[in-house]
């Protein structure tokens, strides 16, 4: 039997329970501006949460040294290539990838950090990181509009690609050959041969 309410009587919400605190890209800024964070840590905003990475290994380094060379050699001067910089996502995230390809826009981006689709091209190297990386920040880019994601797994010895994002991850994941040469979808004519990147890595 259903119950009858009185006019003008109201049903009795139920408390709010205990519940996490998402910062925003603002409140993390200004805990940097305090100095709650050590000049060597490496931290980045994701979906509200501070995550604090690794330190940057010899390996992860020099990946990502050659990496930057052969985007830098095979793009137009007119892409810029980001090194290990924030691309804000929305108001609770800002990661740091290890690389993104910019496309050029009317707003400098000296004025403001790129969006997703400002991105071109995103890349992470993953040594120890590979299922946060995987699992969380893969997803998060997808969900926000960057069209292309590449996650080298340096302990695997492949990569894997990530095309068409969608709100529910990439619908499009390719692993080629480790002796393949591979192009973004957006930027055909730059060629990165993986032969050579996994074996000087051996």
């Amino acid at each position: 039997m259903s119950a009858v309410l009185e006019p003008g009587s109201r049903v009795a919400e139920p408390p709010l329970g205990p519940r996490p605190y998402r910062f925003t890209v603002p409140d993390y800024y200004r805990m940097g501006e305090m100095g709650l964070f050590a000049p060597e840590q490496r931290m980045e905003l994701i979906e509200g949460e501070i995550i604090e990475r690794a330190p940057i290994g010899a390996m992860h380094a020099d990946w990502v040294d050659r990496l930057t060379r052969l985007l830098v050699e095979g793009t137009s001067r007119d892409i810029q290539v980001r090194v290990q910089n924030p691309v804000r996502l929305s108001v609770h995230s800002e990661p740091q990838p290890d690389l993104a390809l910019l496309r050029p826009r009317q707003q400098p981006y000296s004025r403001a950090h790129p969006s997703g689709p400002d991105a071109l091209l995103v890349v992470e190297v993953a040594d120890t990181s590979l299922d946060y990386d995987r699992d969380v920040k893969v997803p998060l880019y997808a969900r926000q509009g960057v069209p292309e994601v590449w996650l080298f797994d340096l302990r695997g010895g492949r990569l894997d690609i990530y095309r068409e994002p969608s709100t529910d991850g990439y619908r499009v994941h390719l692993r080629p050959a480790p002796d393949a040469t591979v192009s973004p979808a957006a930027l055909p004519d730059l060629r990165v041969p993986l032969a050579g990147l996994f074996a000087d890595a051996a």
